[in-house]
């Protein structure tokens, strides 16, 4: 029992000393921060990519994960520190990105897209390079868009008052939104009232009634004990898939030889399929809870969705008129859609029969 302790030791101080030789001897070090915790589905895809490229590149990339806000703590703060390389790698969402990067909140815009399946589809595609494209002219040639993942499934509405079954039900509601114009501009084409909230006042905010709901995952909703503070009504009308924009800075990505560039584009696929998974898995028991704790769970028909849809299409055309490069990246997204249904409808063709 001894020998085999020892050992066990022996083999964990050989691995330690394993990794760091490897950390030390390694020729890129890249500094990956995201403004999260060790539950979010931002550090599953961080550990993945980091194991991924340290093995795979033998060593030579070494990766420092930074979970919090000790880089940054903003959006856009975050995003100067990839331009002048400070940070080598941020993930945000839409929203924390929307401030530079306008056309991003492409990824709000409602009821696009109808499933994990097709959303899985687009952010493997063309799409995602246009946006690249869009946001290296932008940047000035600093910042680079690797991959988008998935950060908390996808955005319901959730209240404190009532079951939200069409889109009457919304009328007068105040619901919770960031600053950005896009989610103020559904919520009101929805009938409700948008009312911008930070997260971290969210929780007081249902409890003295500032807000009656919000739109957000269910994930988020129970890590943040939403219902403990009267969040009771959740509507699965999934309108927004709730994208990870992971971030690079493109002068470092360049420095690389390809072979190591290969290395690194495979570590971001390695992470956008973690990212695509563990919110399926998280949210298993998230609704479980939910429930168990008195919430109520509706899901729409289809016509109770094409009431939805059709209630929020203004934002379409309010989106391409009022954002930049809103038509350009709107067309990109909407033909990505288009191309990911076919091939579904392809598959669905073979697989059914």
């Amino acid at each position: 029992m001894f020998f085999s302790k020892l050992l066990k030791s022996m083999s964990i101080s050989t691995l330690i000393v394993g990794f760091s030789f490897a950390a030390f001897a390694a020729d890129y070090n890249l500094r990956l921060t995201a403004n999260s915790n060790d539950q979010d589905e931002d550090y599953d895809g961080a550990v993945v990519f980091k194991n991924y490229v340290e093995a795979a590149s033998n060593g030579a990339v070494s990766v420092e994960l930074f979970i919090g806000t000790q880089l940054c703590s903003k959006g856009a703060e975050c995003l100067q520190g990839v331009s002048d390389g400070s940070i080598d790698i941020y993930i945000s969402t839409s929203g924390g990105a929307a401030g530079v990067f306008p056309y991003v909140q492409v990824l709000d815009l409602p009821y696009l897209m109808s499933d994990d399946r097709i959303a899985e589809d687009v952010m493997r595609s063309d799409f995602v390079r246009t946006v690249r494209k869009m946001a290296l002219a932008d940047s000035g040639n600093t910042i680079r868009l690797m991959t988008i993942g998935n950060t908390g499934g996808w955005r319901n509405f959730a209240n404190t008052k009532r079951p939200i079954k069409e889109p009457s039900d919304m009328e007068g509601l105040k619901i919770r939104t960031v600053v950005a114009d896009l989610p103020q501009v559904l919520v009101r084409a929805l009938g409700a009232a948008p009312t911008p909230i930070p997260w971290p006042e969210l929780f007081s905010s249902f409890q003295t009634g500032v807000v009656e709901g919000s739109k957000n995952g269910i994930t988020d909703i129970m890590n943040m004990k939403f219902p403990d503070a009267g969040l009771q009504y959740v509507t699965l009308d999934g309108h927004a898939y709730m994208g990870a924009l992971w971030w690079m800075n493109n002068a470092k990505y360049q420095s690389m030889p390809n072979d190591i560039k290969k290395v690194i584009t495979d570590g971001f696929y390695a992470l956008q399929q973690a990212t695509f998974a563990s919110p399926k898995r998280k949210s298993i028991k998230a609704y479980e809870d939910f429930v168990a704790g008195g919430g109520n769970l509706y899901v729409p028909s289809p016509d109770q969705k094409a009431m939805f849809k059709e209630s929020a299409a203004p934002v379409y055309d309010w989106f391409k008129s009022n954002v930049k490069g809103g038509s350009e990246v709107f067309d990109a997204l909407t033909t990505a859609v288009a191309d990911a249904e076919g091939r579904m409808s392809s598959d669905y063709g073979k697989d059914l029969n």
